[in-house]
């Protein structure tokens, strides 16, 4: 059991690609179901809804923990951690209720995040080969937003009249990373505050790095033979570190 368990989430067989391929739409969905279900009033159905992700996802987090060959290593990863909050957040839902509802979006923060799926990707995708660098990158940013947009709505919404909607924390949370800061929406009280504070210190330097990445030329994975350079312009001659004449293989190689 544990060897065939193994298999499906390391092996490089089309069966277990399709397996992780699954995981990842399992994810999208439960992804789209927590950010459309955030603005909603708890109501029963949305409970047993929570509770049944929080099973599945339990069952996968435990069945990697199984595999795992360094189990303490593996718990001390971030991606683990947020599993664990969002596990936490969808279980003890009736009785936290919607506090901690934007806990889950830390979901998202596996999407391209395992290294068998980012070579599935690599090995089935050319498209994701060639823009690997936004589509992660852009999976961060978006993230980043939703996270922060939850926050500002979970803490704001109720207290806040300029808060009544997720839109309205969506749309705080983008004025402010892009410093544009209109003004006509501002988050209250001490708690709103510092929220605010953190996003405008920590939030606007993550946003400008990651939206850099994703629109500035990007560069492609080839590793130099000579001094081991993994990250090379597209149309690179040779390893700007080195010298050694690069062979980079572009659609145009037969």
């Amino acid at each position: 059991m544990r060897k065939a368990i193994e298999l499906l989430y390391t092996g490089r067989s089309r069966n277990a690609a399709r397996f992780r391929y699954g995981l990842i739409a399992f994810d999208l969905c439960t992804i789209a179901f927590f950010i459309a279900t955030a603005p909603l009033p708890t109501t029963p159905a949305i409970l047993i809804v929570d509770i049944v992700l929080g099973l599945i996802i339990l069952a996968d987090f435990l069945a990697r923990l199984w595999i795992a060959p360094d189990k303490l290593r593996m718990l001390r990863q971030p991606y683990t951690i947020a599993d664990i909050l969002v596990i936490a957040s969808l279980l003890l839902a009736p009785i936290f209720a919607q506090n901690f509802a934007f806990l889950r979006v830390l979901r998202a923060l596996r999407l391209l995040h395992s290294y068998h799926v980012l070579r599935d990707l690599r090995r089935d995708t050319p498209f994701f080969r060639r823009n690997e660098d936004v589509i992660v990158s852009s999976v961060n940013l978006g993230v980043f937003i939703f996270l922060v947009t939850a926050l500002v709505f979970v803490l704001q919404s109720g207290d806040n009249p300029n808060i009544s909607s997720y839109i309205d924390a969506l749309y705080f949370t983008v004025a402010t990373l892009t410093t544009t800061g209109f003004g006509d929406v501002i988050l209250t009280g001490n708690a709103g505050r510092l929220l605010a504070v953190f996003i405008m210190v920590v939030g606007v330097a993550l946003f400008l790095r990651l939206a850099q990445t994703i629109f500035r030329p990007q560069k492609v994975s080839f590793t130099c033979p000579d001094c081991g350079l993994g990250r090379h312009e597209a149309d690179a001659v040779h390893c700007k570190h080195c010298g050694h004449i690069l062979k980079i293989e572009t659609e145009g190689t037969g």
